[in-house]
């Protein structure tokens, strides 16, 4: 069993940064991708970034592109996700996600096994 346990949630105003990030424990293994995703009420959850085991390979959805930035450190079984240029439409839970199965950036969120309990971002207008 791995356990995620995700951190940096919070309230910013629009065009603000904040940092999240994701400890992993348990049965933990760099060979893992590993990904976020979000969740806003009323809908479903979303890709948002991943990225490869070793880290040399990272994926984002359109909505995020050039604002948002992935990285890991294997080191300290940590993934964080860099958001920058927020915009109200980011408001939503961030969850952690790792797969066991896969090495590469996955968008699917069938693709990970294993999930955090998801910290809430909200950004002000």
């Amino acid at each position: 069993q791995v356990q995620l346990v995700e951190s940096g949630g919070g309230l910013v105003q629009a065009g603000g940064s904040l940092r999240l990030a994701c400890a992993a424990s348990g049965r933990t293994s760099s060979q893992n991708a590993m990904g976020w995703f979000r969740q806003a009420p009323g809908k479903e959850r979303e890709f948002v970034a991943a990225i490869s085991w070793s880290g040399s390979s990272t994926s984002y959805s359109d909505s995020v592109k050039g604002r948002f930035s992935i990285s890991r450190d294997n080191a300290k079984n940590t993934v964080y996700l860099q958001m920058n240029s927020l915009k109200p439409e980011d408001t939503a839970v961030y969850y952690c996600a790792a797969s066991s199965l896969y090495l590469f950036p996955e968008a699917q969120v069938g693709r990970y096994n294993y999930w955090g309990q998801g910290t809430q971002v909200t950004v002000s207008s």
